[in-house]
């Protein structure tokens, strides 16, 4: 008998399902039909509802840490599974964003790609976490306003929230996935030529005070960018850019100057390291 149905089989359906999953995520082989179908049938018949939170994410986490996690939430979401244990995640399948080349992506398959690119560069959890979840305010868009998503920040920092409470995540996976939810797509959208906006985006990035979280998430944008198509394995421009201003600021920073002096020191800073004298205070 396959292994993977006799585990299926046994006492406990709910973990071997997940279980099954996570190990998946170890390689590119992707589960027999036959396991598929039983994982399905397990599923419909409620075999998840006696799990705890903790046992969830215990399998979550392995998953998520392995080599392919994209594959671990393929098989959950084709089983119906991911629908149980991460339904805010579950519903980014199937809904548009826009990009550049094609002009649209689907949420839910461009964050497989992003997972396995902070697999490739071999990021820690709170990374690879707020890949998974910074996306999830964007599930129910107003049909209407797609592929846009006026207003995902607002929907998106409760359901955070709520997937840290319930799965009681280390603060520094929420911090980030919170700062991801809300600066990720200003990261994108960073540029030399309005250095004011730049220092006060590394101030809010936590540049000059939390070094290790900034360096985070600019490799979690990093992941984000190289997982649209024909970005792969390009380095992420915006990533220099404000390597380049956080430099330009070393010196401003040991001047021992009041706040308001130090945030405009900074941008007249970051505006000479970019040869540029058009700078706005503005935020973006």
């Amino acid at each position: 008998m396959n292994e993977n149905i006799r585990s299926l089989q046994q006492s406990d359906p709910g973990l071997a399902i997940l279980r099954l999953a996570a190990l998946s995520a170890g390689s590119k082989t992707t589960l027999d039909a036959e396991t598929r179908t039983l994982m399905s049938q397990q599923v419909a018949a409620g075999a998840l509802a006696e799990m705890t939170a903790r046992e969830v994410w215990a399998e979550l986490q392995a998953g998520l840490m392995a080599e392919f996690p994209s594959n671990m939430l393929r098989n959950l979401q084709d089983c119906g599974a991911l629908q149980v244990v991460l339904p805010e995640v579950a519903a980014l399948f199937g809904v548009p964003q826009i990009a550049n080349d094609p002009q649209q992506v689907d949420i839910g398959c461009h964050l497989l790609r992003v997972l396995d690119e902070a697999a490739r560069c071999d990021a820690p959890l709170a990374v690879r976490f707020a890949a998974l979840v910074m996306n999830t305010g964007k599930s129910d868009s107003p049909p209407e306003h797609l592929p846009a998503h006026y207003r995902h920040i607002e929907r998106g920092r409760p359901r955070i929230e709520q997937i840290c409470e319930r799965f009681e995540l280390p603060s520094d996976c929420r911090d980030l996935a919170l700062l991801a939810l809300a600066e990720c797509e200003r990261v994108h959208r960073a540029s030399e030529v309005r250095a004011g906006p730049v220092a006060a985006m590394l101030q809010r990035l936590g540049a000059f005070s939390d070094l290790a979280r900034f360096e985070r998430l600019l490799l979690l944008c990093a992941c984000a960018y190289r997982a649209y198509p024909g970005y792969e394995g390009k380095e992420y421009p915006k990533a220099g850019l404000l390597h380049h201003a956080l430099q330009a600021c070393v010196a401003i920073d040991a001047a021992g100057l009041d706040e308001d002096e130090l945030m405009e020191a900074r941008a007249a800073a970051i505006a000479a390291a970019f040869h540029s004298e058009r700078w706005s205070e503005d935020q973006f």
